[in-house]
């Protein structure tokens, strides 16, 4: 059974406090609800219930943070950065284009694992982003692919990512936690600790690519 947003985060947060207190302290306190209801009042329509329930845990990272908290460089954001990012993307969103395609549309997507049609889709949410301007976006679709994650940025539009964790929030966060607790990849990254006590996650094959130190 899958853990709750609630019970990944207590893990994580656990984990951060010991071993990168640095990055624990760029955590952002509870979001406000009355910052949850307009982040959903702009969208038009109810978040997702582990969308929620992580922003009441912590609504996002402080704007200091530095590093990365999730895996590929990415940064949770608040219920008000979720605004922000949520106009960004979908002005560049081709509602004409889209409906044009039709039922194929999401086809090709679940069949080639990327769309550019779907780029700044108005019910993909961002969740997360990191510094060049890719995001994570939750999917609030009705279909097979509702409540899952994509990564979003504007060359190669939304991407499918066909990692198992990424099916769901709980289960990306539940994933996240057993990563930093055994040092293990997801998804073909790693957590490390800086020198600075911050958290980043560092792919295993670029690291593996490096040549060895010299002694």
């Amino acid at each position: 059974m899958t853990a709750s947003i609630d019970e990944s985060w207590a893990r994580i947060e656990n984990w951060l406090a010991e071993h990168v207190p640095q990055t624990y302290a760029e955590l952002a306190p509870p979001a406000d609800p009355a910052d949850i209801a307009a982040l959903e009042r702009v969208v038009g329509r109810p978040l997702l219930r582990p969308l929620v329930a992580s922003l009441l845990r912590h609504d996002g990272v402080l704007d200091r943070a530095e590093g990365s908290l999730l895996p590929g460089y990415y940064r949770p954001i608040s219920a008000r950065g979720t605004v922000a990012a949520w106009h960004l993307l979908t002005a560049y969103h081709d509602a004409c284009e889209a409906e044009e395609g039709g039922e194929e549309v999401g086809h090709d997507f679940m069949k080639l694992g990327s769309s550019r049609i779907l780029y700044g889709h108005p019910q993909l949410i961002p969740v997360a982003r990191d510094l060049g301007g890719a995001y994570i976006v939750l999917d609030h679709r009705p279909g097979i692919d509702r409540g899952r994650l994509h990564e979003a940025e504007p060359v190669e539009g939304v991407m499918r990512v066909s990692h198992e964790k990424w099916a769901s929030l709980p289960l990306l966060m539940e994933a996240v936690a057993t990563s930093m607790e055994t040092s293990q990849p997801l998804n073909g990254d790693v957590p490390v600790v800086d020198e600075e006590q911050r958290l980043h996650w560092e792919s295993v094959r670029l690291r593996d690519a490096l040549p060895p130190p010299r002694a």
